[in-house]
């Protein structure tokens, strides 16, 4: 099993930032706990690339979310 995150960018977005969301989050994790301490690590530059909240996925099914990312 793989699990990975989906973001869900702050409105108003163009398509270039949602590429570089997209592509910094396109990364499996072999597990839940890998996936969730590389979020801890980045989630401040994910900010900075416009994401504004993202899902966990474990292959097609949501595991939580939309979490946000703002404090």
């Amino acid at each position: 099993m793989s699990y990975t995150w989906k973001p869900d960018l702050i409105p108003g977005a163009d398509a270039d930032t949602e590429r570089e969301a997209a592509a910094a989050l396109d990364r499996p994790f072999e597990d839940q706990m890998a996936a969730e301490e590389w979020l801890t690590d980045s989630f401040r530059g994910l900010l900075a690339k416009g994401v504004q909240a993202v899902t966990l996925y474990e292959e097609e099914r949501v595991v939580y979310g939309p979490m946000s990312l703002e404090a």
